[in-house]
């Protein structure tokens, strides 16, 4: 395995952990490029049914228009959770488009928590460029999120179907503990002193729940019955609580320019994220110092400004009481249970290769 230890701008995620085990054929861009190809058309046309100028708000935020209006190629997200719903429902033994309406109304709910989300953490950029509130105001951020919210029970519930009800309970389970897991990150920012049990379960809803989701909802649009669609679950949990710790790792000390997203990032907010958890709970003469600063930092009233340097410091802090390489190693333990979960699924050998080769990316991306 390689180090995380390197500096900024270099790669911050572990070496691929499963590459032997991976169909080397398997081509995780193809798979990005095919769940976003698929729910593109069904994404648009649900948006174009928001009311004005909601429609437009909604249209920036995906990238699709600029902030004149004017049709835009904007990055529109790496699109991991439409890529899990089609093969989910090709696990189950459906063709991929069984899960499209899945794979659409997931990312509706996801980027109702982005839109919300951002307001709430002050976020100034989300994929190179200013976020809706800063563009369109809070209101509208606000209203497109619900919106979107909406929406994406719309996109299921009007299939009509046993499944499309089984797939909305699911759906509706995931996003409440999504919005537990924001409740809880946003207190803990406010907490001197986070655990690394409470950090996973606050990472587990906020993120594991919607990837799970995700990678079992096209396999009950599919027909499946629930212990395929649980079990499909656990691997996408898990594989979220790897995300999720990668993000945190990007949070820190990930290049702005891939990221879209300013330089220390997650210490700017002052987010209680597992490498500062982590870092705090070591001990050592580097973890008093960090929990000095960071309890200082709760009492100031001129964080905002300060240098570059000072959060530099932070970081340096928390490398050296261990957290980054505690939450790269955490990131691997994750990585390697989501795949084990696999094998209580009977399915065709390329999806399973297909599942794992996206969950080694999931591990390695550097955004």
């Amino acid at each position: 395995m390689s180090s995380t230890t390197g500096t900024r701008g270099e790669s911050v995620t572990p070496a691929n952990p499963a590459s032997d085990t991976v169909d080397q054929t398997t081509d995780v861009t193809a798979l990005l490029e095919r769940g976003r190809a698929l729910s593109a058309p069904v994404l648009r046309a649900a948006v174009d049914r928001l009311a004005p100028p909601m429609d437009t708000v909604a249209a920036y935020h995906f990238g699709w228009i600029d902030a004149e209006g004017r049709p835009s190629d904007g990055d529109g997200g790496k699109a991991v959770r439409p890529a899990l719903a089609l093969l989910s429902a090709e696990a189950s033994g459906a063709p991929a488009e069984a899960g499209v309406p899945g794979a659409v109304a997931v990312e509706l709910v996801h980027n109702f928590s982005l839109l919300h989300d951002d307001l709430m953490d002050g976020d100034e950029q989300r994929r190179h460029r200013d976020t809706v509130w800063k563009v369109h105001g809070p209101a509208q951020a606000i209203l497109v999120g619900d919106a979107l919210f909406a929406l994406a029970y719309d996109v299921l519930l009007e299939l009509g179907t046993v499944e499309a009800g089984r797939a909305a309970r699911r759906l509706t389970s995931a996003t409440r503990k999504l919005i537990d897991g924001q409740a809880q990150d946003i207190s803990y920012e406010h907490r001197e002193r986070v655990t690394v049990e409470e950090c996973l379960e606050m990472e587990g809803n906020k993120t594991g729940a919607l990837l799970a989701c995700a990678v079992s909802i096209g396999a009950v649009l599919g027909g499946a019955d629930d212990r395929t669609a649980d079990t499909l679950e656990t691997y996408g949990y898990h594989l979220g609580l790897a995300f999720q710790a990668v993000d945190d790792l990007l949070g820190i000390w990930g290049d702005p320019e891939a990221t879209g997203k300013q330089t220390w990032s997650d210490l700017r907010q002052r987010k209680k994220s597992l490498p500062v958890v982590a870092a705090l709970a070591a001990g050592g003469p580097a973890s008093e110092r960090l929990g000095e600063l960071l309890a200082a930092d709760a009492k100031s009233n001129d964080f905002d400004s300060f240098s570059e340097e000072e959060f530099a410091a932070r970081a340096a802090l928390i490398e050296e009481a261990g957290g980054r390489e505690w939450t790269a190693q955490e990131a691997r333990r994750q990585h390697t249970v989501a795949i084990e979960a696999l094998h209580g699924v009977d399915m065709p050998h390329q999806v399973r290769a297909q599942l794992t080769a996206l969950a080694d990316f999931v591990v390695v991306r550097k955004r």
